[in-house]
């Protein structure tokens, strides 16, 4: 009876090691598909943050209403190599990063609060190979006028030293791309374009002369948030 039992016990224990082994086998798989994709993979939030800043997003003159707008907070390891997944066919680790969302609220006419943690993601060995580190790398935003698909994606960003130093940035964009990019012709005929990525441009003279007369902006600041 002892080695019946025995016998099932040391079966179990294979059994459990095997389901174990092919699960993180199958989570890890997951997390580097994740990863390739642009997502964080295994790395978990900070469930109690401490590094809050409030960001503030204004328009200037805009053609017309936006419907949609999502911020962005960008993080990304900074030591790839000791924590990453190992690319076997290079033998160089990929690149961490992960884009978390941030909402901002709308507090006035043409602009928007919402709250950024510097401290968002949580320092933790991951893969087995070491302590992950995570920093933040700056917040951005995008605007579409009703959020339907054809429509232009007007995008902007700041990054990380500029926002901890409470510098605004701003953005200049043709109103001629509101609601969405004028047809480009071409060679071949007329070319639609839908999804149009505008980045806009700080400087509003490299635009030509007949634009510069007509064009919009947006501006992206922080201050460090009282805890």
């Amino acid at each position: 009876m002892h080695r019946v039992l025995k016998i099932c016990l040391a079966t179990l224990l294979i059994t459990a090691c095997s389901r174990t082994e092919n699960t993180m086998s199958q989570d890890l798989s997951t997390a580097e598909a994740d990863v390739d994709n642009g997502g964080r993979g295994l790395a978990k939030l900070n469930p109690q943050p401490r590094q809050a800043y409030e960001v503030v997003l204004k328009l200037h003159n805009p053609p017309g209403p936006f419907e949609r707008i999502e911020g962005v907070a960008q993080y990304d390891v900074t030591n790839d190599a000791e924590c990453g997944r190992i690319n076997p066919a290079t033998g160089t680790a990929g690149r961490i990063t992960s884009q978390e969302p941030v909402t901002l609220k709308r507090v006035a006419d043409d602009e928007y609060h919402g709250t950024v943690y510097l401290d968002k993601l949580l320092d933790e060995d991951y893969y087995g190979r070491g302590v992950c580190h995570w920093k933040f790398s700056g917040t951005g935003a995008l605007l579409k006028a009703t959020g339907a698909h054809e429509e232009t994606r007007f995008l902007t960003f700041i990054d990380a030293d500029r926002f901890t130093a409470g510098e605004a940035l701003t953005r200049h964009y043709p109103t001629r791309d509101y609601p969405r990019a004028s047809p480009v012709e071409g060679p071949y005929g007329t070319t639609s374009i839908e999804d149009y990525p505008a980045r806009g441009n700080e400087d509003p003279t490299v635009f030509v002369p007949e634009l510069r007369d007509a064009l919009f902006s947006i501006s992206l600041s922080a201050k460090e948030a009282k805890q």
